[in-house]
């Protein structure tokens, strides 16, 4: 069995917390040696925290590290170009938390930064780990809904835990940047990877915060074979964090709800207090806490696929090239927001055209059935479109049993 991975954390921040907490929980040979922060009394209280061997205020010392064998690129979304490019010409694998960049073309500079210095690349988009994703994607996977038509992602909380987020120069937008990223990977995990996304219509509105930023947004995004994706980001949703998915197919449907209304609920007066969940806002009456944040929030699964890929030399699930897409379809959100049309993706796509969702329909009698259905007193209808007079017509055709 291989040693296991020999990581820098780069930053000190909630992400960082919930990666050094799953690295100590995870496969069981891999562990932080060293954590950079900005500040030393940040960097000293995280090292102490999770009792890692040294800390520093210098990037270049944390990367450069000779025992370090990943770097993990916790940081603001200003930092990612130059701490990648740090990373890459030192010759480590490199990790980055979501999103990858700011923009679709700082994504694919970075994208190209680590392909031209051919070093092992990993995008940490979680939320496409969680046992409930991997569990549904298997089912789409193997046809259980048929063709997906569909796929809803709604995240929404109070609004993000540090100043840089609400920073729009740093952060690069708001709510869209912080968590339609997740929503976005989210799609394309049941819409399908290659399937290219060609345009998006959205809003988005600064409606409570004084902040440039939106702290609301929703956007459709059309894909080449007619599926279509909708996403729901709010920094302003009072009441926790709200994780849900939906994915409707041909011939099923799929819900997903992974942090609120999960199955476990609490009432309590708050005597004890202390922590329930992420974005929780209160811990006195009725909770929704979570059994395992870093299992039910992917991160188990995540870092599991991203270092069984690096040892076994092979692309983890999420690769630089999907963070890119990301940023893609990001910039699209951005530019049919302030035009109030639809906005083609602008990205460089390298894989073949998929064709249009169809079904042969099905027949009776030489015409073509829309729908059938059992009426209540056990009568079967048909819903008709006849082939010589293109009429659309009901015919009941028998009973059932």
């Amino acid at each position: 069995m291989p040693n296991g991975q020999k990581v820098a954390m780069l930053g000190t921040g909630l992400i960082a917390d919930f990666y050094t907490m799953t690295l100590a929980a995870g496969r069981s040979r891999d562990s932080v040696h060293v954590v950079y922060s900005r500040s030393e009394e940040r960097g000293a209280a995280f090292a102490e925290r999770w009792n890692i061997p040294s800390y520093t205020t210098s990037l270049e010392a944390a990367i450069q590290d000779d025992a370090v064998t990943a770097v993990i690129v916790a940081l603001p979304n200003d930092m990612h170009l130059d701490t990648i490019r740090m990373a890459a010409e030192a010759g480590k694998a490199v990790l980055c938390t979501k999103p990858l960049a700011r923009s679709g073309a700082e994504a694919k500079e970075i994208m190209e930064i680590v392909q031209g210095a051919g070093v092992f690349a990993g995008y940490l988009e979680d939320l496409v780990y969680t046992p409930k994703t991997l569990k549904a994607r298997s089912s789409v996977q193997s046809g259980a809904i048929g063709d997906v038509l569909w796929v809803r992602s709604r995240e929404t909380h109070p609004g993000p835990h540090s100043a840089w987020f609400w920073d729009e120069s740093k952060a690069g937008g708001g709510a869209i940047v912080d968590l339609g990223c997740h929503c976005i990977e989210i799609i394309r995990t049941f819409v399908g990877k290659r399937v290219r996304p060609v345009e998006v219509f959205c809003w988005k509105d600064t409606l409570v915060h004084p902040i440039s930023a939106e702290d609301n947004a929703i956007a459709l995004v059309r894909f080449e074979n007619g599926a279509v994706g909708q996403f729901e980001v709010s920094w302003t949703f009072r009441g926790g964090m709200d994780l849900r998915d939906e994915v409707a197919g041909t011939e099923g449907t799929i819900w997903l709800n992974h942090f609120l209304r999960t199955g476990f609920e609490m009432f309590t007066t708050g005597q004890g207090g202390g922590y329930v969940a992420e974005k929780a806002e209160t811990d006195a009456g009725w909770l929704f806490p979570v059994g395992d944040e870093v299992a039910e929030l992917g991160y188990i699964d995540m870092f599991k696929d991203m270092f069984d890929s690096l040892e076994g030399s092979s692309e983890p699930e999420e690769t630089f090239f999907d963070g890119y897409v990301v940023n893609a379809i990001i910039d699209a959100c951005f530019a049919s927001s302030e035009s109030g049309k639809w906005e083609a993706v602008d990205v460089d796509w390298p894989y073949p055209p998929v064709p249009r969702i169809s079904n042969e329909p099905m027949m009776h009698d030489g015409h073509v059935v829309i729908k059938r259905e059992v009426l209540p007193d056990g009568r079967i209808k048909l819903i008709l479109k006849r082939s010589d007079t293109g009429a659309i017509v009901d015919e009941v055709v028998g009973t059932f049993g």
